[in-house]
């Protein structure tokens, strides 16, 4: 069941997105050859404890850490750890808040040091999927519009779409109804209507769209061990359009 939020909701939504926002922004100044993975997992834990919110990650479903952050080939849910970023390495950081009972949910793939141009493409056209995405988030829109601006965005541009992982809707849970896949038709899913709150998430890999999982029973990679970025905003769908809840100029 699609849960319509009220605005003050949304409000708090909003919130808990800005410390989401303040996490990740925390992480980007500190991404460099030499640091690792688990530092970033700990600056942003005492980005959210500062702000009275709990990191939603944490614990569930077993989940280890405070924030994913997945390397390289790897498309989501890397455990941070003991691994040190090199020059070269992209790294998608994905985050969530709970504050005041609500959550927020945001993802950004950052490069570290001076990456290859093939890198700097990658992540440019997985922001550009979400941008479009987002574009397509409004009242009247079918859900699948705005799994259809991703998939053709990436597609004629030759990237791969993942399949097995999806957007979702978000609230007082972090996965709601309904799933957000990054493909489909247009004129397909359910009407989108104001109150909706989406975690809408393209990940785009250079190669194949096909993914693994591997041993840890959490980190998922690309089946070609080719590179993967990640994006992604929680959005309210409004009267007046997508209203982005994880931007830190709210």
């Amino acid at each position: 069941m699609i849960i319509i939020k009220s605005e003050r909701e949304i409000n708090y939504m909003r919130d808990a997105g800005k410390i989401v926002a303040l996490a990740l922004d925390a992480v980007r100044k500190i991404v460099e050859p030499g640091i690792t993975t688990g530092e970033l997992d700990e600056v942003a834990r005492k980005v959210i404890a500062e702000c009275d919110a709990v990191p939603t990650f944490k614990g569930y479903h077993g989940y280890p850490a405070n924030i994913c952050t997945s390397v390289n080939s790897e498309v989501v849910h890397g455990i941070p750890g003991s691994r040190i970023l090199k020059e070269g390495d992209i790294v998608s950081v994905d985050c969530g808040a709970l504050y005041n009972g609500y959550n927020g949910d945001s993802a950004v793939t950052f490069p570290v040091g001076k990456v290859s141009p093939e890198a700097i493409a990658l992540m440019d056209i997985t922001r550009e999927c979400l941008e479009k995405a987002i574009e397509q988030a409004v009242v009247g829109n079918r859900l699948g519009a705005i799994s259809h601006a991703v998939q053709t965005h990436a597609e004629a541009a030759g990237y791969g779409v993942v399949r097995d992982y999806v957007g979702h809707g978000i609230g007082r849970k972090m996965h709601e109804d309904p799933p957000i896949p990054n493909v489909g038709e247009p004129d397909k899913g359910p009407k989108l209507k104001a109150g909706m709150v989406l975690a809408i998430e393209p990940m785009i890999n250079i190669g194949t769209y096909e993914v693994k999982t591997l041993g840890d029973g959490w980190t998922v990679v690309t089946k070609d061990g080719k590179y993967s970025a990640h994006f992604e905003h929680t959005v309210a769908i409004t009267e007046n359009g997508p209203s982005i809840l994880t931007k830190l100029d709210q």
